[in-house]
């Protein structure tokens, strides 16, 4: 399977269960891995054929910036079934950090991986 993929998308929202995390947006890291089929972009190099990552970038972003999840675990599902909506994505692997979030390390976060099937 192909893939296309998003590195080190940063946003800024609410996400934590503490009270002084609900009060400041937050800084979050979030990288993806869409699996689809490249065979037919590659061939006749239209966009229709692929998946549009400015597009499904700027979806990831603008829920990430507005939905005030307790968990990153929660956020992170959320994002991933955003990045299901697009047929062509067979899977997704998206990785959701926070930077900062643990004293003494560069960042703290989660793994998922949710398909179709």
């Amino acid at each position: 399977m192909d893939q296309v993929f998003i590195t080190d998308l940063r946003a800024r929202g609410i996400i934590g269960v503490n009270d002084w995390e609900r009060e400041k947006a937050q800084e979050m890291l979030i990288n993806i891995i869409l699996y689809t089929d490249l065979h037919k972009a590659g061939e006749s190099d239209d966009l229709r054929d692929s998946v549009d990552y400015r597009a499904v970038a700027k979806k990831v972003l603008a829920h990430a910036e507005t939905a005030k999840r307790l968990t990153v675990e929660a956020l992170a599902h959320d994002l991933a079934c955003l990045c299901l909506e697009d047929e062509r994505v067979q899977k997704v692997r998206l990785r959701l950090e926070k930077p900062g979030a643990v004293r003494f390390s560069r960042s703290v976060g989660v793994e998922i991986e949710r398909s179709r099937e």
